[in-house]
């Protein structure tokens, strides 16, 4: 329904009110990108397991990289690269917590394969070294001047699409080793948690328990199709309003990217992990969570430098201080509470308590640099 409204107060000048349309575009793109999403898992089911899990791969942050491209069209590099960031910590932080203290409440004590989440934090702290390089290499090569080989735009963007094609190469390749040559290695449980990084294993397990039919592949092709149009559209308005609606609602540049978009681009997958931590299913809601979190920096981060060269406008991997402390802590805090192979309520709640101290960070932390601009030459 807010769909609907959204194009009014786009088209109909009586209507107009930019910071409407921002609110009333973020509601809309949440349940469009859980249609995306459903349609992707039931054209899963009929592909195959190789193609549907490239499908499911290539479609879980579809919502938030259209959000980007459409912010990148627009100069908004400070935006996209804040929500990059964000959706990080976020899905290892509001995600994994939300599901460990719905989960909790319901159950005394949940357990997961201690290894399995081992393995996907360890994975996920070397996608995070690639992504902090360039800020450390920024602050460090800074001081010196430039005369002396020291820092310039041209070294940054330089070392940030170098980085990005590393990236890039290595999701490429780890399809491959889990599609290709050692898919006998992932049987059904871990075919399961490959459609689980696009937050759709819940459509599976009610097609399983008789819910709903699957749908045909026309069916899915064409919600999917129409799915996307609307998010595409919806994603034009959103970020057109970005810039009045953060004037009116005092919000700055980097709490929209890391709070804001990143929210609400990876909504269908956040809801569907609560709901498998309900059931029990924790194995596969940490796979929702930290596996969202790969793939925005193994695939999403790299395609997002590629298309900004596109754009016009190249967009570096260079991150605020304060945005990669929070990435570095934020995995530390994971990587120590996953480490026992179990959950209660508690932790879940400290997840939340620590993913609430960082947004009020970014609420009260004034912009690094101004709206549009790329990173300044010094902080």
């Amino acid at each position: 329904m807010f769909v609907p409204v959204a194009i009014a107060l786009r088209f109909v000048p009586a209507l107009e009110n930019p910071t409407a349309l921002f609110v009333v575009s973020c509601i809309a793109i949440i349940p469009l990108a859980g249609w995306m999403g459903r349609a992707t898992e039931h054209l899963a089911e009929h592909l195959g397991q190789g193609v549907g899990g490239l499908l499911n791969a290539t479609f879980g942050n579809a919502a938030e990289l259209i959000i980007a491209l459409f912010a990148l069209s627009r100069g908004l590099t400070g935006v996209v690269k804040a929500s990059i960031t964000g959706s990080i910590i976020g899905n290892i932080l509001l995600v994994l917590g939300l599901s460990f203290l719905a989960g909790g409440i319901k159950f005394r004590k949940q357990e997961f394969n201690r290894v399995a989440a081992g393995v996907s934090a360890t994975a996920l702290t070397l996608a995070a070294i690639a992504l902090v390089i360039p800020t450390v290499f920024h602050q460090a090569a800074a001081v010196v001047p430039v005369a002396q080989g020291g820092w310039t735009p041209g070294k940054e963007q330089g070392l940030s699409l170098a980085i990005a094609i590393v990236l890039f190469l290595t999701y490429v390749l780890t399809l491959v080793f889990t599609l290709v040559t050692h898919r006998e290695l992932f049987g059904a449980d871990e075919s399961k948690v490959i459609a689980a990084e696009a937050g759709e294993e819940l459509t599976r397990m009610e097609a399983e328990e008789g819910a709903h039919a699957p749908w045909s592949v026309g069916k899915g092709v064409g919600v999917l199709v129409g799915a996307t149009a609307f998010v595409a559209l919806i994603s034009e308005f959103l970020v057109g309003a970005i810039e009045d609606a953060r004037d009116s609602l005092g919000l700055t540049e980097v709490f929209v990217g890391v709070i804001v978009v990143a929210i609400i681009g990876n909504a269908a997958e956040h809801s569907s992990a609560i709901l498998l931590a309900m059931r029990n299913k924790m194995d596969i809601s940490i796979g929702i969570a930290v596996g969202s979190s790969l793939q925005i920096a193994l695939f999403v981060a790299p395609l997002l430098v590629f298309a900004s060269y596109l754009f016009g406008t190249p967009m570096d991997l260079e991150f605020t201080v304060p945005e990669v402390i929070a990435v570095v802590a934020s995995i530390i805090i994971v990587e120590q509470i996953s480490s026992d192979g179990e959950s209660n309520w508690i932790e879940g709640l400290q997840l939340l308590s620590v993913y609430a101290v960082l947004a009020i960070l970014f609420y009260f932390l004034p912009d690094i640099h101004p709206p549009g601009a790329a990173a300044p030459a010094n902080h």
